[in-house]
């Protein structure tokens, strides 16, 4: 009880001294200082006046830079002869402009005051072209090459290839711009002429663009018909170089072997002679010529009887050998015998002067180690 009367007590005090207050507020008058005085007044509209013009300075420069203020577009057909830029800006290229306003042609897009090229378009159309071409001049080499394939392809055969790429999206009008920026690419780079039966153009890849799409072998038969009185002599002289020098060869390795061979027979007639007579007449100083021709002669090598022939003529021409026929076994043969007494063949003597040579040079080698060892043994002191 003693609480809500307090209560009530203060709720009755507080509008009596808001009241008061406000009554004595509204009885008193305004300082002096909060308006200002006359001699103050032209400094506070100076100052207003240098605020004012520095904020309209700032927005001024602040919209000149950063957004400049667009000139409208001269129309497309303005050809005034009072024109100045200070009116209206030219209209740019690849574009329509009407009442100002600046509309990019098909295939364009507006960047600032420019109409720039579409880039996805001009790849689409850039790889029909290289699509076209690559057929069109495969076609025309392999009639270069072989006389069959196109030359001439119409207008309408190359539809199949006019296909949308990658970011171009099937639509008729785009796809249709499409087709037309790569026709006109098509008639720069390629021959182009008009089918007067079917009132279409028709194209042809360049000859000098279709040698860069044929086969090697087709260059090299190509080159070589057109060459081939220059190629015929050329071969004619290389082929029989070739065979002149495998004559020589030839003629020099069978030189060879005909040499050795002669060597070897020497030295077995000569061997067999000298056992003859050592033996007393037990072992025959002769050989049969084809046995010892058997004994010589690689299995290859006698398929070859011009080598024996050589050899055999070595040995009618030496004067040490003797050939004469003989019965062996009731069979007649051509025998040699060796007839010089005591003598050496050449290779023989080789043999043993070389043999000779090196029991020289071991003695002089063994003399000298024994002279050094001599000269450095140690001498003892003789007291």
């Amino acid at each position: 009880m003693k609480q809500n009367r307090r209560r009530e007590c203060l709720s009755d005090s507080i509008p009596d001294s808001l009241g008061i207050d406000a009554k004595s507020l509204m009885g008193r008058d305004p300082p002096q200082n909060l308006l200002p005085s006359k001699h103050d007044l032209p400094r506070l509209v100076l100052v207003l006046a240098l605020a004012s013009l520095v904020a309209w300075t700032c927005n001024l420069l602040f919209t000149s830079l950063l957004h400049p203020p667009s000139k409208p577009f001269c129309d497309t057909n303005f050809d005034s002869p009072d024109y100045s830029p200070d009116v209206c800006e030219p209209c740019p290229s690849n574009g329509e402009c009407n009442d100002g306003k600046l509309e990019c042609l098909q295939g364009y897009q507006r960047h600032g005051n420019l109409c720039l090229e579409d880039g996805d378009i001009s790849e689409s159309a850039r790889k029909i072209v290289e699509r076209v071409e690559h057929h069109l001049c495969e076609g025309y080499a392999q009639f270069l090459c072989s006389g069959t394939g196109p030359i001439w392809v119409r207008e309408d055969v190359l539809w199949n290839y006019f296909e949308p790429v990658e970011n171009v999206k099937v639509d008729n009008a785009l796809h249709n711009y499409t087709k037309q920026r790569a026709v006109e690419t098509m008639e720069k780079l390629l021959e182009t002429r008009l089918n007067n039966s079917h009132g279409m153009k028709e194209f042809k890849c360049p000859d000098l663009q279709a040698v860069h799409y044929k086969p090697y072998t087709c260059c090299i038969r190509q080159w070589i018909s057109q060459h081939i009185l220059v190629v015929l002599p050329i071969c004619a002289m290389l082929v029989g170089c070739t065979a002149l020098f495998w004559s020589v060869q030839r003629k020099l390795s069978m030189s060879r072997r005909v040499e050795e061979l002669y060597d070897k027979v020497c030295e077995i007639l000569e061997e067999n002679a000298l056992t003859s007579k050592n033996a007393n007449g037990e072992c025959e100083p002769w050989f049969v010529a084809s046995r010892l021709r058997d004994h010589l002669l690689l299995p290859r090598e006698r398929k070859n009887p011009l080598l024996w022939r050589k050899v055999e003529e070595l040995v009618q021409e030496d004067s040490r050998i003797d050939c004469y026929p003989k019965l062996v076994k009731g069979e007649s043969k051509v025998v040699w015998e060796w007839q010089v007494e005591g003598s050496l063949s050449v290779s023989k003597m080789k043999r043993r002067r070389d043999a000779s040579k090196t029991r020289v040079n071991e003695s002089m080698d063994l003399n000298h180690q024994q002279h050094s060892e001599v000269k450095t043994e140690p001498v003892e002191p003789l007291f």
